[in-house]
């Protein structure tokens, strides 16, 4: 793949396709964007949407990795792929409706921005990992208080 082309597919995939240059709160348009492939993409069988999120994980750290050399900033508020991929992992398994998604979205903002351990600490590492693993540690805190929501408010699915 020719280099230029490259650099702009990984830019491309770090902006959350382009979200992250909105000149206002980065990170919740970011998760918006999450809504967004989660609305495209909850069909699929939970095995495959987990497929799904590893791979833009994957992606999002060799992106990321690339885009924090290229705004030469440490976790810039142009990378949103991390909260993208975090909001999908909040979003696992929780049934499909308007109210169940504006809590996913409510309780994966809350956790992203306070960082609970060892979410915080994560963010410490170098690169892309850094950048997609607090995010994804928040994504996994909002669902699990939805899981328990969802046990509590309609029974456990067996």
């Amino acid at each position: 793949m020719n280099t230029a082309v490259c650099s702009k597919l990984k830019l491309w995939i770090a902006t959350g396709f382009g979200l992250g240059y909105l000149p206002f709160v980065p990170g919740t348009v970011g998760s918006l964007g999450g809504v967004v492939l989660f609305w495209l993409f909850h069909p699929l069988t939970w095995y495959l949407y987990l497929l799904f999120i590893a791979s833009l994980f994957f992606l999002g750290i060799w992106a990321a990795d690339w885009a924090e050399v290229v705004f030469q900033e440490k976790d810039s508020n142009y990378i949103v792929i991390d909260e993208i991929v975090g909001f999908l992992i909040a979003a696992f398994l929780i049934p499909w409706s308007g109210l169940w998604m504006i809590a996913a979205f409510i309780l994966f903002r809350i956790f992203d921005i306070i960082k609970p351990f060892p979410a915080g600490r994560a963010e410490r590492l170098r690169g892309g990992l850094g950048i997609m693993l607090d995010d994804v540690g928040a994504g996994i805190y909002a669902n699990l208080v939805l899981q328990g929501m969802r046990v509590w408010l309609c029974g456990p699915r067996i």
